[in-house]
């Protein structure tokens, strides 16, 4: 009988032989890095909330993509600000909406060099600040708000963008978009379903960002926190409908659902790191009670480690660079 006792540890003694058989990597490419774009600045604005993220003019996102590419991000999520909302949202599709316009510059500035990807969504044009149209009650309407993405589709993908980000969590929304884009003869721009997308505390430095007009909750469409099976239907209906990739969101409290959903998709899988998290991380650092870098390294690597393909996250490019360094 064998009394020797196992040595796991001899895989872990130098940097080379740890690298040499990590089990999971992250890539540039496998990052993308979401990016505020604000109609009425004439020079880019700090976000308090989230240390060393901007909202941009079209100049400074322009660099800021530029630079995205240069460290290798495999792609931009473009979230448009616009000067006038109202209750439809009537500037997330007009042809010279602050998104559209945003999605042009992009794609001419990096269209080839990573993936231009636009957020589809009306919470950020709308005066109340909800994803999406209300009934005379206050609630809603699912059908009325599929009308505007179906236009708001249209309208990103006549400006170039590759791939929408379909995130206001109305039923059906990925076969009425998928249904009217194909029409329409854009048939290769792709849909990015935000599958699991939760009811989290961790968007609120989001709302800073996009200068959220959100009078009480959106419960009412996205999930409640603690359904992990719900997670899983939504996903299986977005597969259903023809979404090109499927999402959960928030990463950092929904690894299990992350998980499940890869353990079933035959679509590649995303997961977004929200501002929440990055929050965090960077509040966290800033007082020095944590490594900064190694706490950023950390995160990600456990999304992958979960199942995501590609992560969506604010340090996209800071760490990207860190990866090819």
């Amino acid at each position: 009988m064998n009394s020797l006792p196992e040595r796991p540890r001899r895989l872990r003694q130098s940097p080379a032989m740890r690298r040499l058989v990590a089990e999971t990597r992250v890539d540039p490419a496998q990052l993308v890095l979401p990016l505020f774009v604000n109609e009425e600045l004439s020079e880019k604005r700090a976000i308090g909330s989230m240390p060393g993220v901007f909202q941009h003019t079209l100049d400074t996102l322009r660099a800021a993509a530029a630079e995205a590419a240069d460290a290798g991000v495999g792609g931009v999520m473009l979230f448009g600000i616009p000067t006038v909302r109202d209750a439809v949202g009537s500037q997330a599709d007009a042809p010279e909406g602050i998104l559209q316009r945003a999605t042009r510059a992009l794609h001419a500035e990096v269209g080839d060099a990573l993936v231009v990807q636009t957020d589809l969504c009306l919470d950020e044009f709308t005066d109340h600040g909800h994803c999406g149209v209300l009934t005379e009650g206050g609630a809603v309407d699912n059908d009325a708000t599929l009308e505007r993405y179906v236009s708001m589709a249209l309208a990103q993908a006549e400006a170039g963008s590759a791939l929408l980000g379909l995130s206001g969590m109305m039923d059906g929304q990925v076969g009425a978009i998928r249904s009217a884009l194909d029409r329409a003869g854009h048939i290769d721009t792709a849909l990015l379903a935000y599958s699991a997308k939760y009811a989290s505390a961790f968007y609120g430095p989001f709302r800073e960002a996009v200068d959220s007009q959100l009078q009480g909750d959106r419960r009412t469409y996205q999930l409640d926190p603690g359904n992990r099976r719900e997670g899983m239907r939504e996903t299986l209906l977005d597969l259903a409908e023809g979404a090109d990739i499927v999402m959960v969101k928030p990463a950092m409290s929904y690894l299990d659902v992350l998980a499940d959903v890869a353990a079933v998709s035959t679509v590649p899988v995303w997961a977004y790191q929200v501002s929440g998290e990055y929050a965090m991380i960077e509040a966290a650092a800033a007082n020095g009670w944590i490594d900064r870098r190694r706490a950023i390294e950390e995160s990600v690597i456990g999304i992958r480690r979960a199942g995501a393909d590609a992560v969506l996250t604010y340090w996209a490019t800071e760490l990207a660079t860190w990866l090819r360094a």
